[in-house]
């Protein structure tokens, strides 16, 4: 009986093999690098910062400023930051990054010593900050950071052990817990909105300077990158009452 079925599974594999190696010749046979539009593939694992906080806006400063003071064609000049130009809005609408990365660049670039002017002179060269919010209205798939899907095995393991072994089944909790508490603090979502942002330093018509730096935002966020872009609230009707005929 054992010998029977021994042989029965033998000639199944052996027909599945069959049928495979069959099915790679004929593909070789009909080009099989071949395909009527080009095959979507993905990037390198890469990692972008989430933009939340007005320390993040802080860092971003300190970084200009040292890059901008390494550059030895604007290391001496005098340096003006232009104003942003946004006719209707008020600080009530929004716009709190334009405001506040333009005071934190200030701030970091006068105390590396840099000369910077509270009016455009004919010496002086520019600073001119931009900023561009992107929002992605159809995105595939994204996978979870490295290690999510180990993480979360893992953890389901460590719930299981009080299950088996232990009196009391709660405690189980603990060492994931303990787990959660440690790696957390690196945990974010990928969201929609990113935001692009630009410094150049521009004198006359040449550029000496231009960094770009991308973030991820939340979309809650986006007020303050690009006020003029957020929607307004639908007007109230109001209805006029009067008590003549």
């Amino acid at each position: 009986m054992h010998s029977s079925l021994s042989r029965l599974f033998t000639t199944q594999l052996f027909r599945l093999a069959s049928v495979g190696i069959t099915g790679l010749m004929l593909s070789g046979c009909f080009y099989a690098n071949t395909s009527q539009a080009p095959i979507a593939t993905t990037y390198p694992y890469t990692e972008q910062q989430r933009m939340q906080a007005a320390h993040h806006w802080e860092v971003l400063a300190r970084h200009e400023a040292s890059n901008i003071l390494q550059r030895e064609r604007v290391r001496f000049r005098d340096l003006h930051i232009i104003e942003p130009d946004h006719p209707g809005l008020n600080v009530y609408s929004g716009g709190e990054f334009d405001r506040g990365f333009r005071t934190l660049l200030t701030s970091e670039l006068v105390s590396r010593g840099a000369n910077l002017t509270t009016v455009p002179t004919p010496n002086a060269a520019n600073i001119h900050i931009d900023v561009e919010v992107v929002e992605h209205r159809d995105r595939g798939f994204i996978r979870p950071p490295i290690g999510a899907f180990t993480a979360l095995t893992a953890g389901v393991a460590v719930a299981t052990i009080p299950i088996n072994h232990w009196a009391e089944p709660a405690l189980g909790l603990i060492p994931a817990a303990m787990i959660a508490d440690t790696v957390s603090g690196s945990w974010t979502t990928t969201g929609n909105e990113e935001v692009i942002i630009t410094t150049q330093i521009i004198d006359g018509e040449r550029i000496l300077y231009s960094s770009s730096n991308i973030y991820y935002i939340n979309a809650g966020d986006r007020r303050q990158y690009a006020p003029h872009r957020v929607p307004r609230a639908p007007a109230t009707p109001t209805v006029s009452i009067t008590n003549t005929w």
